[in-house]
């Protein structure tokens, strides 16, 4: 088979083909033995049709056309292999199919022409000296006394309160129901969907409610009702009362304060592993000492990665940009899905186009990015020790025994994922050690705009408010198109670059860690508090027990 090549742009490889006679003519008898099979011609069983009834009652030119497609198809992938050709797929015919159909005799030769996509030639004019500034995170000295706040918090006791009213801090148990007064003073007031609770149970805090709902409950003494003016915001999501003033009915039922546990010896032990309150202070310290490094590396990391799309030029392929681009939208789908969304009702085809379409750009960076440093590995002969991609499979595949996903785990699959991202890290080693870097304060460089593929998800995924009363409804979801090594291995989807941004490990621990858990005393049957914003991720310290039993709450 004679094969002609020609370089064409957009990273292509275009094929002049040369079919020879006899390969027309056995495609053909192929197609001819097919149809006899399976053609029901009545008056004639499967299999006993005459050559000539068959060709009349088919069609010379069905018959040729199903030859023409045969030989296209199986032309092509020899042609490829004849010619060790590097090929991605997407094979494009750039001859006139029909054009082929009449040319098309069974003993002659059939010549055609198509393409297929190769990868890109990387022109990469320059990586090493790069000059750029990155942010430099350094640890929050406040940080500790936080999380210290928050175990105190969670561990507190809630202690009941009959001598005072109300004020900002405490626990109410309140009974409310909630309306939209109506202009017209003959119609009723519009109840609020969802805007009813029997014995919940909230903290007087500002900013958990909407505006002038705490506010209200301040003041008042267990036992009282009264009508509290609260005002939904402009952006609330339920757009029948977004903006609107209501009259809530609230009877303060009980009262409590908390009473935080003494930060001493043994409060360590009681929310952590540690036997002092200075070994568990010094892990905390050596936690956020950790996280602000691991952030300053990332940072570094995307500085010199973007500078270096500024010296990287590439014809990236439809095919890889397709599957980037594919790749991107399953991992959205499979981090919504793990967040209990029904991604088939989601992910309508008006959306996925949408979506695609958007994540366009941000595919052929990501690609440029795994092409440059691709160019870099060669240039510079970095490689990876195989016995150390043994021995982090193994360590991974550990790790998912004792969390028992181990099952589905491909042994092959995950050495090549590993291999990538210790490939990836002694690039980025080398490129950070032969760039000039300069470290600024945080906050001083701007931010990346947000994805709009982000933001598209968010707006399809925001979820209709349960009960009108918090401010804002849950926080909406935030989608990276990024996984990490165990992600990858468990999935099936394609893995053209994995971009896994480095997680704050948890403290250190002396030894295994209890299971514990925070008191609760909700025992409403609405959810209307959000989730409060900015909280620090902490293990939940164990409940501690008050040691003043003359202000227990009393057992429920």
């Amino acid at each position: 088979m004679k094969v002609t090549q020609e370089k064409l742009p957009a990273s292509q490889i275009g094929l002049e083909i040369e079919v020879p006679p006899e390969m027309s003519k056995k495609a053909y008898e192929r197609v001819i033995q097919e149809f006899t099979r399976s053609a029901n011609i009545p008056g004639f069983r499967k299999g006993k049709v005459p050559r000539q009834v068959l060709i009349q009652r088919i069609g010379s030119l069905r018959i040729k056309a199903a030859a023409v497609e045969e030989l296209v198809e199986n032309s092509l992938k020899e042609a490829v292999k004849q010619e060790n050709i590097n090929a991605l797929g997407n094979f494009q015919l750039r001859s006139s199919f029909d054009d082929l159909i009449s040319q098309f005799e069974p003993d002659q030769a059939l010549t055609f022409s198509a393409s297929v996509d190769v990868p890109p030639e990387v022109t990469l004019s320059e990586y090493t000296g790069l000059k750029v500034q990155a942010e430099e995170v350094k640890p929050d000295p406040e940080q500790v006394e936080k999380v210290l706040r928050n175990y105190q918090e969670q561990t507190a006791t809630l202690v009941p309160v009959e001598a005072r009213p109300a004020q900002m801090k405490d626990v109410a148990v309140v009974d409310f129901k909630g309306v939209i007064p109506s202009d017209d003073p003959d119609h009723e007031p519009m109840p609020i969907p969802g805007g009813e609770a029997e014995d919940f149970q909230l903290e007087l805090e500002e900013g958990r409610f909407i505006p002038g709902f705490i506010d209200g409950i301040v003041g008042m003494s267990p036992g009282e009702t009264k009508e509290i003016q609260a005002q939904f915001p402009e952006t609330y999501p339920q757009e029948d009362v977004a903006g609107k003033m209501a009259t809530f009915t609230v009877t303060l039922k009980e009262l409590k304060e908390k009473e935080l546990p003494e930060l001493d010896d043994d409060f360590a032990q009681e929310v952590s592993e540690f036997e002092t309150l200075a070994e568990l202070r010094e892990s905390l310290e050596s936690r956020f000492a950790k996280e602000a490094e691991d952030k300053t590396r990332a940072n570094q990391e995307e500085a010199v990665l973007k500078e270096l799309l500024n010296h990287v030029e590439a014809e990236i392929p439809e095919t890889l940009i397709d599957r980037e681009v594919t790749y991107m939208l399953n991992q959205t789908a499979m981090q919504l899905q793990n967040q209990g969304i029904d991604v088939r009702q989601l992910f309508t085809q008006e959306l996925i186009a949408r979506l695609k379409e958007q994540s366009r750009p941000e595919a052929i960076t990501r690609i440029k990015r795994t092409l440059a440093l691709g160019e870099i590995a060669k240039r510079e002969s970095i490689e990876v020790d195989p016995e150390e991609v043994s021995a982090k499979s193994q360590e991974l595949l550990n790790e998912l025994a004792e969390q028992g996903a181990d099952r589905n785990i491909d042994p092959e699959r995950l050495k090549s994922v590993v291999t990538e991202d210790l490939l990836k890290e002694k690039i980025m080693n080398w490129l950070i050690e032969h760039s000039t870097i300069e470290l600024v304060p945080e906050g001083t460089l701007p931010q990346a705009e947000e994805e709009e593929m982000v933001e598209a998800v968010e707006q399809a995924t925001a979820p209709a408010p349960a009960a009108p009363l918090p401010e804002e409804s849950e926080p909406p979801v935030t989608v990276e198109a990024t996984t990490s090594t165990v992600d990858i291995a468990a999935e099936t989807v394609a893995e053209p670059e994995a971009e896994a941004q480095p997680e704050a490990p948890a403290p250190r621990r002396k030894r295994t860690t209890k299971s514990a858990s925070a008191k609760t005393e909700d025992t409403s049957t609405t959810e209307v508090a959000p989730a409060e914003a900015g909280s620090e991720e902490v293990p939940a310290p164990k409940a501690r027990k008050s040691t003043k039993k003359s202000k227990q709450t009393p057992a429920e």
